[in-house]
């Protein structure tokens, strides 16, 4: 089966076909095609909706075609369709959801509106041959969105920890720029981490763990605080920046990682995924494989391709496939936006 994903939940519009082998589990994507809107948003530090929303309408249609292209096929080659219809900007959404509606009409195709974080969690299963070993514990650290989900089986999905204020990205954002580092802070703040690592000094700060031992929630406006509190006490902050960026990832990542422990311990699942844009962090990567293979090394470990870790159509396409297996797939008429669309 081939399934057109579409994604334009937030800053990048996405299209990618993806083949699933219905026989055997696996699946392979044809195409991944992603327009980022980053150099536009740069300038202001975070992502305007007004903004992000017009270069969706005009970008949407020529990376569909893109998509299609690339896989080599044409309209009567799709079986199902797949659009992200929540959480994210509404007006962004909109423009993919009116294109996907549209063209689920034209081509008389079934259509599944994916909840984004579900996108995430499919991410983990692109590009594999056959099924994982369920259950699974998934961390999705994003931007927008951290959380902590146990998965049964394909399509049953449990939230067990979420972020009670500030999700993990937006505090590698934030933290980014009270520190004059570029926009997206994520990869700045990891690049500069690193620059210190590589100096081979060793720092003298530390940051609090905000609720790194008290149970699967997650709260990171305390270390943006505290963040915010040691620049404005330390007036030759600027000539360390490294050792702060080091300082301040550590912290984050600490906390994500001993998480994802507490919810093994209770959980025992088969697998554990990183998923989201957030799992590109080599820190992260390093830090929960080093774990794992220390405490629990049985457990098998998925992490995406890093072409599939931030917001693309592949994930969408994947996860609608299996949402469309279980009598989710609608007519187009009854596709409508969801921002606060929940797991």
């Amino acid at each position: 089966m081939k399934i057109l994903g579409i994604e334009s939940s937030c800053d990048e519009t996405a299209a990618s076909v993806v083949e699933v082998d219905e026989v055997n589990g696996g699946n392979k994507t044809l195409s991944n095609v992603i327009s980022s809107q980053i150099s536009i948003h740069q300038k202001y530090g975070g992502v305007i909706p007004e903004l992000a929303a017009r270069e969706h309408v005009l970008n949407i249609l020529p990376v569909i075609n893109e998509a299609l292209s690339l896989a080599k096929v044409n309209p009567n080659n799709i079986d199902l369709l797949g659009v992200t219809t929540g959480p994210g900007l509404i007006t962004s959404l909109i423009s993919g959801i009116e294109t996907a509606r549209s063209l689920a009409a034209v081509w008389n195709k079934p259509i599944v509106g994916v909840n984004h974080i579900a996108g995430h969690i499919y991410s983990g299963f692109l590009e594999q041959k056959t099924a994982p070993q369920f259950p699974l514990i998934i961390l999705t650290v994003s931007g927008g969105h951290t959380n902590l989900v146990f998965m049964k089986n394909w399509e049953d999905f449990e939230v067990i920890g979420e972020t009670l204020d500030d999700a993990a990205g937006e505090a590698f954002d934030k933290g980014a720029k009270m520190m004059n580092l570029a926009y997206p802070g994520g990869p700045a703040i990891s690049q500069a981490a690193n620059d210190f690592i590589v100096s081979g000094k060793s720092s003298s700060l530390e940051f609090p763990r905000p609720l790194i031992n008290k149970g699967l929630n997650f709260s990171f406006s305390g270390l943006k605080t505290s963040l915010l509190y040691r620049l404005q006490k330390d007036k030759n902050w600027s000539k360390r920046i490294s050792e702060y960026a080091f300082a301040y990832q550590e912290a984050i990542v600490d906390v994500l990682v001993a998480k994802v422990l507490t919810a093994i311990k209770k959980y025992q699942p088969q697998t554990v995924m990183l998923s989201g844009g957030v799992s590109a962090n080599f820190r992260l990567r390093e830090s929960l494989r080093s774990k794992l293979s220390e405490k629990h090394p049985g457990l098998t470990l998925l992490i995406p391709d890093f072409s599939f870790t931030t917001d693309n159509a592949a994930m969408i396409a994947l996860a609608a496939y299996y949402a469309h297996q279980n009598n989710q797939s609608k007519a187009w008429q009854n596709l409508k936006v969801k921002v606060n669309f929940s797991l």
